[in-house]
């Protein structure tokens, strides 16, 4: 079983109450906290279908490193763990209550996957262990009232399929839609939100949908009979493997549908590239991150930032993947978080600066785009901006939006 530590190594003088030749912080704590420490715990898939997601909890650990060599948070160093769960649910669960009952984190922190994080969100909850800014932009993760002990990040998956119903109703009135969706709350939430903006023009706009399993080897046969249907508009919603599989086979058949594809799936380096870089061309996504690979960023502090950081805390990862621009993002709103618990760092309170978030910004974000939170809204990031493939980056356009229109 792989393990990632970004370990404690040394004791921060900040904040500390000398007493009696001791040191001691006057501090209030919660299990995986101490005065020197913060311990986190996550499951990434580094095997597995989903194993080019892994690269998310490596730039999370990175980022940490960093923050630990800069003295830590309010003095005390983040002892990050991550356990390979393989995209599993079942591993997920045996990987958490390992977390929670024997290493005894403080919190869960980006678990990755819809399937992996529903498996362990009542657990979560009865245990009253913080889920936070879970690694899926599933719904069912905005639900304070009956799971007020997980909390996402990224936008949801049906505001962001809201967006792509709204620019299909203006821009292509004759719409024959398909859908290719992961057959599951992932997948699904894809169709509900499409269905919700279409409206009462759903049934006749979608023409065809077709499901896979994570555990097919590929979606060659789904592709074939979604270009059967006759649809000249595609929606994708694919982890990285299948995604790059739909592109392809849509290209080797000489369809030209309007192609959508979301976000989770858009990587250059993870996605487009493997696809074939001139096959992607003219798919439409929507973003709210900053793809490293748009040249309109490069020259930014921002990016040249995340650039030096990526080239000493991670030299291996490859600064084309979008996924170490959202690893390095949600561990910025992590250490945001532990920075204003100070030094309550209960499991309680640690939930309470989660959901008290107001207009973040952060560096990597796009414009007009903040993080923010409150006790009734568990849904961080609320916008998007869409976006199109011109083969060799995600080219920007309109304005940013969300779900709603607004």
């Amino acid at each position: 079983m792989a393990m990632h530590r970004t370990m404690a190594t040394a004791l921060s003088a900040a904040g500390l109450i000398f007493a009696g030749g001791l040191a001691f912080a006057a501090g209030q704590y919660g299990p995986g906290a101490s005065d020197t420490e913060i311990k986190l715990g996550s499951t990434m898939p580094y095997s597995g279908p989903a194993s080019s997601y892994g690269t998310i909890g490596k730039s999370e650990g990175a980022y940490f490193a960093m923050i630990n060599d800069e003295g830590g948070v309010n003095g005390r160093k983040i002892n990050f763990i991550v356990l390979d769960d393989a995209y599993s649910p079942p591993r997920t669960v045996d990987d958490v209550r390992r977390l929670v009952e024997e290493d005894h984190v403080l919190a869960t922190f980006n678990t990755l996957g819809t399937p992996p994080n529903s498996a362990i969100q009542q657990y979560m909850n009865d245990n009253k262990v913080p889920q936070l800014f879970v690694a899926t932009g599933a719904n069912k993760w905005n639900d304070p009232k009956h799971h007020p002990w997980t909390i996402g990040w990224q936008p949801s998956y049906q505001i962001e399929a809201r967006i792509y119903a709204r620019y299909i109703l203006q821009n292509i009135p004759n719409a024959k839609i398909a859908v290719l969706y992961q057959n599951d709350d992932y997948g699904k939430d894809y169709l509900i939100g499409l269905r919700a903006g279409l409206g009462d023009k759903a049934d006749k706009m979608i023409v065809a949908t077709e499901s896979y399993e994570t555990t097919d080897p590929t979606v060659d046969s789904q592709i074939v009979a979604l270009h059967t249907s006759g649809a000249n508009v595609l929606l994708t919603a694919a982890i990285n493997k299948f995604a790059s599989q739909a592109i392809r086979k849509v290209y080797e058949l000489g369809w030209k549908p309007t192609h959508f594809l979301n976000n989770v799936s858009i990587s250059v380096k993870a996605v487009m590239q493997p696809a074939g870089l001139e096959k992607g061309i003219g798919i439409i996504s929507a973003g709210y991150l900053k793809d490293p690979t748009d040249r309109q960023w490069q020259n930014t502090p921002e990016y040249k930032e995340w650039l030096a950081w990526m080239q000493k805390y991670y030299p291996s990862g490859n600064t084309a993947d979008a996924n170490n621009v959202f690893g390095y993002s949600v561990a910025q709103t992590m250490v945001s978080v532990l920075k204003a618990s100070g030094n309550n760092l209960t499991r309680d309170n640690l939930m309470k600066q989660a959901a008290s978030i107001h207009d973040e910004k952060l560096p990597m974000l796009l414009p007009g785009i903040v993080v923010s939170t409150s006790a009734n809204d568990f849904a961080p990031i609320k916008q998007m901006q869409l976006e199109k493939f011109d083969g060799t980056t995600w080219k920007l356009f309109g304005d940013v939006i969300s779900g709603s229109g607004s």
